[in-house]
């Protein structure tokens, strides 16, 4: 399946590959670089393409171009899936996934790659079955690694701690489109619940929500136990130790989206002389009485602008001449002489966060644990983010 694996760096340097059926060519990396150029933003370069003979699979992490040359036609989401799961090895092996870590630990990284495909097929890709297998002194351990004599593949055996907890992060992003009205033309939650599990032995737990059928097209970590999930719409599973996704979900009932603040808003150019008027007021919402915060306003502007007087009430307002964006605004505009006006008004970019609130409205129940005897500390967080959230003016 998988030919190839090229690891390139924001500055388009290929710093580390590895193939396992046969030596693909870095030439074949020129159509990747080809896109990037295009895309401008590394965010934004298509995560397929195709080329003459191969096709090209890639994921962008830690500032990493994960890339991947194959061959025969495959499930694409398949081998993105691999590729984060190799970015997630790389982070829980080393503490961070970055190029100098990947450079200094280069043979070990050899070794994780070749355990995790099998003939260009994934394996492994559980990073509890990895712990210790590698000693980096040598390549041959006194003793077999504890996540290889486990039954359960992401859990190693004889897990012991002094302390035993498990705490989980609810967190949603709200990608929404709002009109100069005010309306919603469209908008939907992604949210995704992270675990942090330290508990001792080979404990079994069960985490139910208190409403969740408003959730959509669920994904889940390998341990959830799936049937329970469809009769009982509760997670019933026994977790990897440490970090790791339990699931992510969707809601795409527009209906169930509260937007939770609201922008008020006037950009105007002047036809008879070289300037413009901006007026902008942003309030909560919807917010259930929590406090936004980290509110950042952004709106590109058009090239024609040449700079601002602006007047902030609450926080401060910044003008990047380059980049054109100014957060928090409110005042006049300059344009260019001789410059026609720009026949759009910019739209407005919004990033903020709301702590301990899913705007979903998505609430854990409770969490049990049977088939150890201790009882575990347990917490649950919730926050509120900003996505793809776009206001027209």
């Amino acid at each position: 399946m998988i030919h190839s694996l090229f690891l390139i760096n924001r500055s388009g340097d290929v710093f580390l590959e590895k193939h396992w059926k046969r030596v693909v060519g870095r030439s074949v990396c020129d159509y990747f670089f080809e896109a990037r150029e295009r895309a401008g933003e590394p965010e934004n370069v298509p995560p397929v393409l195709q080329t003459p003979h191969h096709y090209l699979i890639s994921v962008y992490r830690d500032n990493i171009f994960f890339l991947t040359v194959i061959q025969t036609e495959a499930p694409p989401l398949f081998v993105i899936e691999f590729l984060h799961r190799v970015a997630e090895m790389f982070q829980d092996y080393f503490g961070e996934c970055s190029e100098t870590v990947i450079k200094d630990n280069v043979v070990t990284v050899y070794e994780l790659l070749e355990e995790m495909l099998d003939n260009g097929f994934p394996l492994a890709t559980e990073s509890n079955g990895f712990y210790f297998a590698f000693p980096g002194t040598s390549n041959v351990g006194e003793k077999l690694p504890t996540g290889q004599l486990s039954t359960i593949p992401w859990r190693r055996s004889g897990v012991k701690y002094t302390n035993n907890e498990a705490y989980f992060d609810v967190i949603e992003e709200i990608d929404a489109i709002v009109d100069k009205s005010g309306t919603t033309v469209c908008a939907e939650i992604q949210g995704v619940i992270e675990a942090c599990v330290k508990l001792s032995g080979m404990p079994d737990l069960t985490l139910s929500f208190m409403n969740p059928r408003l959730l959509d097209d669920v994904s889940f970590h390998p341990c959830v136990r799936f049937k329970h999930w469809e009769s009982e719409h509760v997670l019933s599973f026994i977790p990897p130790d440490g970090n790791f996704t339990l699931m992510t979900y969707h809601v795409s009932a527009q209906n169930l989206v509260a937007i939770p603040v609201y922008v008020k808003q006037s950009i105007s150019f002047f036809e008879s002389s070289s300037g413009g008027r901006l007026d902008l007021t942003v309030g909560p919402k919807q917010t259930m009485g929590k406090t936004v915060e980290n509110l950042v306003i952004t709106i590109h502007m058009p090239k024609a602008v040449l700079s601002t007087t602006l007047t902030a009430t609450h926080g401060s307002y910044t003008y990047d001449p380059a980049t054109k964006k100014l957060p928090n605004l409110r005042g006049s505009l300059s344009l260019q002489t001789g410059v026609p006006k720009p026949e759009d008004n910019p739209s407005i970019n919004i990033a903020l966060k709301i702590q301990q609130l899913a705007i979903s409205g998505l609430k854990v129940n409770r969490l049990d644990m049977c088939g150890e005897k201790y009882k575990p500390f347990k917490g649950v967080k919730y926050l509120t983010k900003a996505g793809k959230f776009q206001v027209r003016t």
